[in-house]
Parts: structure tokens; C-alpha cells; sequence
């Protein structure tokens, strides 16, 4: 099927404009699900503009749903979008059927209809919820101490004092300004809205966590992929992404999701002095670096951060999600006054804070012996899940680095055979495809995440995992 002709109906050159331009065309019926549009290359040259330009409004229509990129078939326009969920998202909650279609994910409040599905799931990316600690206690001492859910002002500091005291205390620098949002990702979309601009360029990690990447095109923004090691970010890589021009640095320092790498004190410094050299060598350029530490207190690796070396730079986020339940909803963002001092302002057209109920809930949590005893052997397990199912592997003769957090990174041959022997294996992991920026440079360069964190039932239930992953990962 040859392409259909967009660039007549272009007025607007710029990548809004394009995007527009198809998104008309889509809606009037005049490209239909299944055409394909044509190459960025060619419609660039047709329009007279840069590749950028034309990459840039296929990011914006591929993150509302209306194109798809196939690879060598080329972008084609899809079918109206019958899931609530974002792309990666999407692909995630497909169950790991890769190669074909993403099942549309339940409707909010629709009951899905109960199938086979796997013994155990392993894609999820969630804590093991018999690991978190016991919200009891802290819910009854609140409820004694604020029996009713009021406030003394609309235009009250968005942080209780408790709760900002226990965060400064253990912040791995020292913030000029520390908020609380709700979750990791409310916290990347809302500080990327005030760093970046549509258009603008962004390093992120090749792996990433599939919402930075769907944030990233939602927000018009292009993306710098940049590999990692075993340390962290590459530090020449970083050092050719900045000179594209990007203004902002996404990384998460530490239990990267998915490979679980945890970035060096070492490297920290290496990093700082690339940005260094960038900025010196780029008088007034703009660039923050965002650092997501989803995993923070239930990670073993230490707390490193850009902003012991970058405090102006940097704009640290630390979420307990992990540590302390999905649920609670809360993350903390500290970092410099001019980025967070926005990020406030504009929450204050929209929910205004974060739950002060919940916020005094957290605080009773990071404060309370029993809350810590529990994080600390949450801790402990996730680290002994991690190398009981490394060493397993090995003994399958599949070696796997072993990473930090709730996550493994498994190299298998092909991603769409490895699904399915698990799947009929009876486990379920997440594909690898959504977490890249990039397709793999190789031929069988494929991985799958295996969330380890909910790998319960001791070294039975590894010993039966390992060897469905093994074969798994076989050719």
C-alpha cells in the first residue's frame, strides 16, 4: 500500500501544525485505520522543513493513539483507541503478547471476565504487598490526632512540618524548596511541563521506564536516548546527548526499572563533571537534571545524586510507592526554588496538595519502629529474591547481573517466543520492547522484566521459575 499524500494539506509547518494536519485528516474520514503515512524523510523534504520537525509531530500523534510506528511497514493510522491507558502502558497491560495487538485494558470500574491466565504474574512491577508495612497503627494515631478530614487554609504550605522535617533529614542534598506530589510520575510530568517546552530535547535512558517515554511524546518532546553499564549512565554518551541541545537529564540513580542497575558515587561524579563541561562550554544554557529514586527505601544500593555535586542542576524525586504502598500515593520533589516554586504554583490551579491525611499518615510511617523494622526486611528480601534467581539462572547457564529493587533484566533470544513458553508455563513477565527509547541494535538482543520482588515460595517456586526462564530465553 503506497502512502497517502499528507503534505497539501499542511498549512502549518511546524510539527503542531503537522500533527494537526493529520489529525484533521484522520477525523474527516480521509485516512482510515490501516493507511500508512509517509516516511519522515520524504514528507520532510516535501515540506521543506527537517527530519526533527516531521519525527516530532509523529511523537505527538503516536502518544494520543492516532499513528504507530511498524518498523520497516512504516507509520500507519489506528484504529479509534479502545483503552484508557497510555502506549507503553498499553503494551504492558497486554499481558505480554508481543507481535500482535495490545488487548484494551478494563475501563475504569469495568470487571474484566475471569480467564485462564498465568499461575504467577511477574510483570507487574509492584511490590509484594505482604512486604509493606501495616498502615494500622499509623491510620489510628492520625484519626486520634485529626478526627476530622479539614484544613486550616485553601493557600496552606503544600507540606506538613512533620513530614518535611523527615524528608530534609534524609535528602541526599540540600534542597532549596521540597514539595510533595502524588506519585513518581505526577512528579516527572509536572516538573517536565516547567523544564521543557514543545519541541525540546530530553535525555532519557535506553532502557527507561515506559511513562517517561510516554510523558516524553505526550508532552511533544524529543527524546535522547543514552545507554547505561553496570554504573550508571555512560558518561560519553551523556556528553554527545547534551550537545543536541537537550535541557533537561531524566535518570533513576538507583533499582533501575527495568535493569536494576544503581548509579556509582564514582560515576555520580563523572556525570557532574560532563554537565560541567556542557555548561561551561554553552554560556546560559538551560539544563536540569531529574533524578526518579522510585525504589529508594527498599533499594540496598546507597543514595547517590547529581545534586551532592549539582545542587542548582538538580531536581531530586523520591517516591514510596515501594516502600510503603502504591496506594499512598505520595512522592517528594526537592530541588531548586526557581523549578519547584512553579511546579507548586501550577498545582494550585489543580489539586491545589496532596492529601495532608495522607501526608501525616507517611510521616507516622518513617518515624515509627515497627513501619522501619518492616521496610528494612522488605529490603533484605527483595536483595535475597534478587540473587536466590540469579543463581538459579546460572545454574541453567543463563547469566544475569543481578540488579537492585524488584526487578531482573533478562536477556532472552526472542521477546514474542519468550512470552509465550512462560505464558504456558504458567508465568507472566512484562516485555522488554516498551521499556526501549530505541529497537535493539542486534538480532536477538530481546529481554524480558521479571518483576523478582513478587517471587514468593522459596527456592521451589525459583527453582521452577529459573528453568521456564531458561528455556524461555533459549533460540
Amino acid at each position: 500500500m503506497s502512502p497517502v499524500d499528507v503534505a497539501p494539506h499542511v498549512e502549518d509547518r511546524s510539527p503542531r501544525g503537522i500533527a494537526a494536519a493529520v489529525s484533521r485528516l484522520v477525523r474527516s474520514g480521509d485516512l482510515r485505520p490501516g493507511d500508512r503515512l509517509p516516511t519522515v524523510r520524504r514528507l520532510a523534504a516535501d515540506l521543506g522543513v527537517s527530519p526533527a520537525t516531521v519525527s516530532g509531530a509523529w511523537q505527538a500523534l503516536a502518544a494520543v493513539g492516532l499513528v504507530a510506528s511498524r518498523g520497516r511497514a512504516g507509520t500507519v493510522v489506528l484504529p479509534e483507541p479502545a483503552s484508557w491507558l497510555p502506549p507503553r502502558y498499553r503494551d504492558l497491560a497486554a499481558g505480554g503478547r508481543a507481535g500482535g495487538p495490545a488487548e484494551p485494558a478494563p475501563r475504569p470500574g469495568v470487571v474484566a471476565r475471569p480467564g485462564p491466565g498465568p499461575r504467577l504474574d511477574l510483570s507487574t512491577g509492584t511490590p509484594d504487598p505482604d512486604l509493606l508495612p501495616p498502615l494500622g497503627r499509623a491510620l489510628a494515631r492520625v484519626a486520634a490526632a485529626t478526627p476530622a478530614a479539614g484544613t486550616g487554609s485553601y493557600l496552606g504550605a503544600p507540606v506538613v512540618e512533620p513530614l518535611e522535617r523527615l524528608l530534609r533529614a534524609s535528602w541526599p542534598f540540600t534542597p532549596q524548596r521540597i514539595t510533595v506530589v502524588d506519585g513518581a510520575v505526577d512528579a516527572m510530568s509536572r516538573t517536565l511541563e516547567q523544564l521543557a517546552g514543545f519541541g525540546g530535547r530530553v535525555v532519557v535512558e535506553d532502557p527507561s521506564f515506559p511513562p517517561v517515554l510516554d510523558l516524553c511524546d505526550q508532552l511533544g518532546l524529543e527524546r535522547v536516548p543514552v545507554p547505561l553499564d553496570r554504573s550508571g549512565l555512560r558518561p560519553d554518551a551523556l556528553a554527545a546527548a547534551l550537545r543536541t541541545g537537550a535541557e533537561v537529564v531524566v535518570l533513576q540513580p538507583r533499582a533501575h526499572n527495568p535493569t536494576g542497575v544503581s548509579m556509582t558515587s564514582t560515576r555520580a561524579r563523572e556525570l557532574a563533571a560532563v554537565v560541567r563541561a556542557h555548561l561551561a562550554a554553552t554560556p546560559g544554557a538551560a539544563l536540569t537534571v531529574l533524578e526518579d529514586d522510585h525504589s529508594g527505601e527498599i533499594a540496598s544500593s546507597a543514595d547517590v545524586s547529581l545534586g551532592s555535586h549539582l545542587p542548582d542542576r538538580v531536581v531530586h524525586i523520591r517516591s514510596y510507592s515501594k516502600s510503603h504502598g502504591p496506594d499512598l500515593r505520595i512522592a517528594a520533589v526537592g530541588g531548586p526554588a526557581a523549578v519547584l516554586d512553579r511546579v507548586v504554583a501550577r498545582r494550585m490551579l489543580g489539586p491545589g496538595w496532596t492529601s495532608r491525611l495522607l501526608q501525616h499518615v507517611l510521616a507516622d510511617l518513617l518515624d515509627d519502629g515497627e513501619a522501619l523494622a518492616a521496610v528494612a526486611q522488605a529490603r533484605r528480601t527483595y536483595y535475597a529474591r534478587q540473587r536466590a534467581l540469579t543463581t538459579a539462572l546460572a545454574g541453567h547457564g543463563l547469566t544475569v547481573q543481578p540488579g537492585d529493587g524488584i526487578n531482573l533484566w533478562v536477556p532472552v533470544a526472542d521477546e514474542a517466543t519468550a512470552l509465550v513458553r512462560l505464558e504456558a508455563a504458567g508465568i507472566r513477565v512484562a516485555p522488554g520492547a516498551p521499556f526501549r527509547a530505541l529497537p535493539p541494535a542486534e538480532p536477538g538482543a530481546g529481554h524480558v522484566r521479571v518483576t523478582v520482588g513478587a517471587l514468593a515460595g522459596g527456592p521451589p517456586a525459583v527453582a521452577r521459575v529459573a528453568a521456564a526462564l531458561a528455556l524461555a530465553a533459549a533460540p
